[in-house]
């Protein structure tokens, strides 16, 4: 897997490199800015990226605005945004078109190096994955007659590992139960929000933030 990283702080950067490699993945770059991301992406084109959200010169969201053009550039090509605290807009404009090898997660989730590298591959394979947090706040902010405050807090559990991008195996493992239970969960989860059960794996995922945005 060949990474290219774009973030402004060298610490961070330096950081994320040396991470990266010392779990045998190759970083093609590690730049400061949008500009020299792209410069980089159309010299080397790599597997995947890692970026900021924010970055010079205006420190808003250039590498958010970098992840597009990527993507538009070649369709699909997997990013993985990193942001100081939750921005859940900035998620919405990333899924705004295909969400397939998207993800977007907080900073402090780097420091968990086995479950930021675990997210990582899974962006690069195809696969959605959202920061928890910006799931919470999504799903807090619904109407008190909305179909998603029928979720029994199992299920709700249940709906934030999913949006993660987790499959039923994995679900089981975190929550200790068994894949029956899991099924039995996302089977009630996808009657109460009227999604169809058909749905599995990444398409199940999007369906889920789907509506969660709406």
């Amino acid at each position: 897997m060949r990474i290219l990283i774009a973030e402004d702080d060298a610490l961070l950067r330096e950081g994320l490199a040396l991470l990266l490699r010392s779990v045998g993945i190759e970083v093609t770059g590690a730049v400061a800015d949008a500009e020299q991301f792209l410069t980089s992406f159309d010299a080397d084109p790599p597997d995947g990226a890692v970026l900021d959200v924010r970055m010079p010169p205006t420190y808003t969201n250039e590498g958010l605005k970098a992840a597009i053009e990527a993507r538009r550039r070649i369709p699909n090509f997997p990013v993985l945004v990193l942001s100081a605290y939750v921005e859940d807009r900035y998620a919405g404009e990333l899924l705004a078109g295909s969400a397939a090898g998207v993800g977007y997660l907080l900073k402090e989730r780097v420091g968990k190096v086995e479950e930021f590298v675990d997210a990582l591959e899974r962006v690069v394979a195809g696969g959605t994955v959202m920061d928890p947090e910006v799931v919470s706040q999504l799903m807090s902010r619904r109407r008190a007659d909305d179909p998603i405050r029928s979720l029994t807090p199992r299920e709700s559990e249940v709906l934030r590992l999913m949006a993660e991008g987790l499959g039923n195996a994995d679900i089981a493992r975190k929550l200790v139960v068994s894949d029956t239970a899991v099924s039995k969960h996302i089977g009630n989860i996808f009657a109460k929000l009227g999604l169809a059960t058909s749905d599995t794996g990444h398409r199940r995922v999007l369906a889920v933030l789907a509506h969660l945005r709406s």
